[in-house]
């Protein structure tokens, strides 16, 4: 099959173990980002296999009107960026692997990275050393605090033991069914929402993007926070209301974000207000980069797109259109 693979950045996966999946296949990899639909359906015109790199392309009607030779799209996890009716409108199959029940341990990893980043001033304190001023701040410990997680899901209690580990105290909000989930498990739920958000010296957001979720997190629940408190995000940017974050840092509730996840990304002017707020720490949608979490995710990826060259496709998202 034609395979190619879109928005490979740091051109990582021909040196990952998986890449040998696609051996025999004619595969194109580009490594940037293509800049308008024009340029993309230039570069796609006889592909009959897309490979997704997480969201960085949307696959929408317009797109697949213009690739007459697509029949499969293989990807990973959720799928809000890909128009499944349009898929199915085109002949195209979806296949794409839930992640069945394991957690992404890197994003947990940098989860924890950023809480200990901003708690402990690390960005600022390795600015002045490198800089000849040494001490520039006291920064806090995590012992003690109290996490508040929000979303009962993997990665969140991957989190919660990493947290556990240095002491601190764990308590959870989520969706009525996901609190019940917790209280199961004999976790510790806020008594409310409002409460979990005033109480809470740390909010993790560990929710999934979806129509039902997407701007969850509203203005409101952000002024309950504390001018002491940390808002991490490495879930994504659009469980935050639009502008809610900026706004809030700027009324100083809570006092500091960091965040993984962007609106609107690849974000590369330096000048975006968020991006450029003294009360943020950001890093650029890392949480699931690493050759480790790329190489078990592709594997999956790559193995549908083997399994439907030998006409026993896997993960199909809309079965309907498949014909051996």
């Amino acid at each position: 099959m034609r395979v190619h693979i879109l928005d490979d950045w740091f051109d990582t996966l021909r040196r990952l173990p998986c890449f040998d999946l696609l051996h025999r296949h004619q595969v194109t990899v580009w490594t940037d980002h293509a800049p308008d639909m024009a340029t993309l359906v230039q570069r796609l015109s006889d592909a009959e296999c897309l490979v997704l790199f997480r969201e960085r392309t949307k696959v929408t009607r317009d797109l697949l009107r213009h690739l007459p030779a697509l029949r499969l799209v293989s990807q990973r996890g959720a799928f809000p960026h890909v128009d499944v009716a349009a898929c199915s409108d085109h002949g195209v199959l979806l296949c794409s692997h839930s992640g069945g029940d394991g957690a992404n341990h890197a994003a947990a990893e940098l989860t924890l990275t950023l809480m200990l980043a901003a708690m402990r001033q690390l960005p600022q304190q390795i600015a002045s050393a490198k800089s000849g001023n040494w001490q520039m701040g006291v920064g806090r410990s995590l012992r003690g605090r109290k996490l508040g997680l929000y979303g009962y899901g993997r990665i969140g209690r991957v989190v919660a033991g990493h947290a556990r580990a240095l002491g601190m105290r764990v308590i959870w909000w989520a969706s009525e069914a996901g609190r019940a989930r917790a209280l199961a498990d004999g976790e510790t739920v806020a008594v409310s929402r409002r409460a979990f958000f005033a109480e809470c010296d740390i909010v993790s957001l560990h929710k999934r993007l979806t129509a039902q979720t997407r701007a969850t997190i509203s203005a409101d629940d952000l002024a309950q926070m504390s001018p002491r408190s940390l808002l991490v995000n490495t879930a994504r940017a659009e469980l935050i209301a639009p502008g809610a974050l900026l706004a809030a840092l700027n009324a100083g509730r809570p006092g500091m974000a960091a965040v993984d996840v962007f609106d609107h990304e690849p974000l590369t002017d330096a000048s975006d207000p968020l991006l450029s707020h003294p009360g943020l720490l950001a890093t650029p949608h890392i949480g699931f980069v690493t050759e480790d979490e790329l190489d078990r995710q592709f594997t999956d990826i790559f193995q549908q797109v083997n399994a439907y060259a030998d006409g026993v496709p896997i993960n199909m998202v809309n079965p309907q259109v498949y014909a051996p």
